[in-house]
């Protein structure tokens, strides 16, 4: 195994015929990203009916992530479709008047965002292009001062760092987008803006009304409030998801890559996968080949030992999808290798107790010039804080259960093998030349005991 760091891809209009997913996978797609804001249900559902066909005819374990949109919010819609001007300086009101909107007044549709801002409060719209200050509240309305930018538009998308939202994160289209995702039976659910650990209850609850089967759920972290209560969130959910792109607007960006290391280090010491999102290979939507910044970004993440980089509009509406897989590809693995070579922290594992057992499993492979940790994994738990560890050997996961499996192709370092004879056999050596493990010492884990063996 030369590449530790797992690749998600996003599906979209130039990725989603099976001809081209199927590449994807042979190329080192190992979770696919169906994003539930575009399209309704039965479309998407169609992309994972997709990836499960694949992914059975070639007979490799291939993870499916929903992605709700969440409490997206945009402002109302104006007068035309043209551009209008405003000024720094000059006031702007948002307010529940279903009226068109003008240079001086506009539509906030959601009713909770007005009852939640408070003097003070910034409003940053198109990606944090035009910001304005809450100067004045009252019922249904709020009045602002212009800070930044000349022009506003309809539906511009917006966010705000400084306000908590007394709002639902499951909107009336995610309940009925995840309903329908359900039936499909994904491996992992991605909650959009998420503020509070009680989310991802609220979430979780959700999901075992409907289904016993133990979907994971991984936390966006896209927003300020989300930063300040990292800990209680990544201890809710199941895994976390870096989003850059939100991350940036909310919060000033140059401290976008601190945070990113913070929550990977919280991850890190709670077992949870982290995947890294947002713009990484972006230039790669319109050109065949990444720049020079992105390589270092790609590489950055895997220096950084996250689980998972990920593709956004570089493989749904991408010219080249393939050749974004293949770059990533090719990124990851040298500096994968790179860091095992010269950069290997297995003994330093942040905040790990001494006495971690998923610590002495690495520090046994470590010390015994290991091959491989192989471990009989009835879930997820196990392997999964095993690989919180970063071991510097590949972790093979014999599953006799298909989610499981899928589940674990999100994790670093993790082979998962879906071979229900296998686990039953513990048939250690078919194991090995099954996933084309070097001759050597092999750390065995099934359940309690943690043995080592020989593998010729």
């Amino acid at each position: 195994m030369t590449r530790f760091t797992k690749i998600t891809a996003s599906i979209g209009p130039s990725s989603e015929s099976e001809t081209v997913l199927r590449q994807m996978i042979l190329g080192g797609v190992n979770v696919f990203r169906i994003n539930f804001s575009h399209d309704v249900g039965q479309v998407q559902g169609k992309k994972i009916d997709s990836v499960r066909r694949i992914s059975q005819k070639l007979g490799l374990p291939v993870g499916i992530m929903v992605d709700l949109q969440g409490p997206k919010h945009r402002i109302g819609n104006f007068a035309t479709e043209e551009k209008y001007s405003i000024s720094p300086g000059q006031t702007f009101t948002f307010d529940s008047n279903p009226e068109p909107g003008n240079s001086w007044r506009v539509n906030m549709p959601d009713a909770d965002v007005i009852a939640s801002l408070k003097v003070g409060d910034r409003i940053l719209l198109n990606d944090g292009k035009i910001e304005m200050q809450v100067t004045d509240v009252a019922p249904g309305e709020v009045k602002t001062k212009v800070v930044r930018g000349t022009e506003i538009w309809s539906r511009r998308g917006f966010n705000l760092p400084d306000t908590e939202i007394i709002t639902s994160v499951l909107t009336q289209k995610d309940r009925a987008d995840l309903e329908y995702a359900l039936t499909k039976n994904p491996d992992w659910v991605a909650v959009s803006f998420v503020q509070r650990p009680e989310d991802i209850a609220m979430v979780r609850d959700f999901i075992t009304e409907r289904t016993s089967a133990p979907i994971k759920i991984m936390a966006k972290i896209e927003r300020r409030n989300a930063v300040t209560r990292i800990a209680e969130i990544a201890s809710a959910a199941d895994g976390v998801m870096i989003a850059r792109g939100d991350l940036a607007v909310e919060l000033p960006f140059e401290q976008v890559p601190a945070i990113s290391r913070q929550i990977i280090r919280e991850c890190r010491r709670l077992n949870r996968p982290v995947v890294m999102a947002t713009q990484m290979l972006g230039s790669m939507v319109e050109n065949e080949f990444p720049t020079r910044a992105e390589i270092s970004d790609v590489a950055n993440a895997a220096y950084l030992r996250v689980d998972s980089t990920m593709t956004s509009e570089e493989t749904t509406i991408g010219v080249h999808p393939l050749k974004v897989v293949e770059t990533m590809d090719k990124i990851l693995s040298f500096a994968d290798m790179d860091a095992i070579e010269h950069f290997n922290d297995w003994v330093r594992t942040e905040n790990a107790p001494e006495n971690d057992w998923s610590r002495s499993v690495s520090s046994m492979a470590h010390l015994n010039h290991a091959s491989a940790i192989i471990v009989f994994a009835r879930d997820t738990d196990s392997t999964m804080q095993i690989s919180a560890r970063r071991p510097d050997v590949p972790i093979v996961a014999v599953c006799d259960n298909n989610l499981v499996a899928n589940q674990l192709c999100l994790l670093r370092g993790v082979i998962p093998v879906y071979t229900p004879d296998l686990f039953a056999l513990r048939d250690v050596n078919a194991v090995a030349k099954m996933t084309a493990i070097k001759p050597g010492k092999l750390v065995i884990v099934d359940g309690d005991e943690v043995s080592l063996r020989d593998h010729n």
